[in-house]
């Protein structure tokens, strides 16, 4: 079977916005296909990754970003997944070309969070949880985060000031990203300072409401060739997925089982292990998630994820020299939740092909993804992504 590329990546601006969920895709499709042919040129198929009809009061997503980049008679679907959303519609163009069912997918994401305000956000994202067990309980995202972190401090010693550490270099990494909706950095004192929101988590603990939108071109190897130079794409080496309980309450607290078959897919289809991954786009919707999901996916020993925030050499014994959230993650880049998992392979794609600016990883040639849904492993996707020459 062939390896897919990722021949070309948009993003539009992250962040609190005017523009509208289609504005914001067309920035990021303008980007995607600065330099090449006409979208109704290429493409053959498009999957839209969305959380939420409620924001915008908008369904047929497919349909709609399809019209808007002017695509007709191609299959378009919206791929629902929480905050997984935008990874499920990678996987599904990258699947696509794989098995030779399309030439040219365009896989994006897309979410207008703040259209409906912070009540509204809060509303859409607790469908995520089991309407049976936890939403008639009125617990929110950042609840039920918080009740991993507490079981994470207790079952491993750690402390608020190790989850705030996360936070500062996630931070320090957005201040070098000219896309990341907060580029400027913070100190321990003012994570540690902010207002707990479900403690132990604080308000710099948590990831914010944002609007934004991502796109990436995915082809075969040939197709890819006409388009442009191997240097200027990645290969999409590998691919997982997982879904476990959606109930926190029928779960494991201290592993994401989810992400660890998950990533464990991608890396056998990858034929790369955990350490030889450079950089890294783990899902930090709350700093405690960036601690569990690198030792789920093998980045490092159990209750060490949370030195994460530490130079490579400073780190324990068992831990890999990956670099992770390169772009400020979700907590400083921005969390717009459709577009999030195609904005982790934006990030990645810059950081491959050398064009991540004053972030850029030196020498960086593999990349891993991970995005989840729900809370923590409800669902997860991850990829690896690899230069192409």
């Amino acid at each position: 079977m062939p390896q897919p590329r990722i021949v070309s990546v948009g993003l539009s601006e992250v962040g609190r916005t005017d523009l509208t969920g289609r504005d914001l895709f067309s920035a990021a499709l303008a980007e995607a296909f600065s330099g090449l042919p006409d979208p109704a040129e290429l493409v053959d198929a498009l999957y839209v990754g969305n959380q939420s009809e409620t924001y915008e009061h908008q369904i047929m997503y497919g349909t709609l970003l399809a019209e808007w980049a002017g695509l007709t008679n191609v299959p378009a679907e919206r791929v629902e997944g929480c905050a997984a959303a935008g990874a499920l519609a990678l996987r599904h163009a990258v699947e696509d070309v794989r098995q030779g069912t399309h030439d040219a997918v365009l896989a994006c994401g897309v979410e207008k969070m703040t259209a409906g305000g912070t009540a509204g956000a809060t509303d859409a994202l607790s469908a995520a949880f089991d309407r049976a067990l936890e939403q008639r309980s009125g617990i929110t995202a950042p609840s039920q985060y918080a009740l991993l972190a507490q079981r994470y401090l207790h079952e491993h010693g750690c402390t608020e000031e190790d989850l705030a550490r996360i936070a500062v270099k996630n931070h320090r990494n957005a201040a070098q990203n000219p896309r990341a909706q907060f580029q400027r950095e913070i100190d321990l004192d003012t994570v540690l300072d902010s207002d707990y929101i479900a403690p132990p988590l604080k308000l710099f603990d948590c990831a914010p409401v944002s609007d934004g939108a991502a796109a990436v071109l995915v082809t075969t190897p040939e197709l890819a060739d006409e388009l442009g130079d191997a240097e200027d794409q990645l290969v999409a080496a590998g691919s997982g997925a997982a879904a476990n309980n959606i109930s926190v309450a029928e779960r494991d607290l201290t592993f994401v089982e989810g992400a660890n078959h998950a990533a464990e897919t991608a890396y056998g289809q990858a034929g790369v292990e955990a350490a030889d991954v450079d950089v890294a786009e783990v899902h930090d919707a709350f700093t405690v998630c960036e601690a569990l999901l690198a030792e789920s996916v093998g980045f490092a020993p159990r209750g060490k994820g949370i030195e994460s925030a530490l130079p490579p050499e400073e780190r324990s014994e068992g831990w890999t020299d990956v670099e992770l959230s390169t772009s400020g993650g979700l907590k400083a880049r921005g969390h717009p939740i459709g577009a999030t998992g195609i904005a982790q392979a934006v990030e990645a794609y810059e950081q491959l092909t050398g064009r991540a600016g004053d972030r850029q990883v030196e020498g960086a040639d593999t990349a891993f993804l991970l995005n989840e849904g729900g809370v923590a492993d409800a669902v997860t996707v991850a990829h690896v992504l690899r230069r192409a020459a």
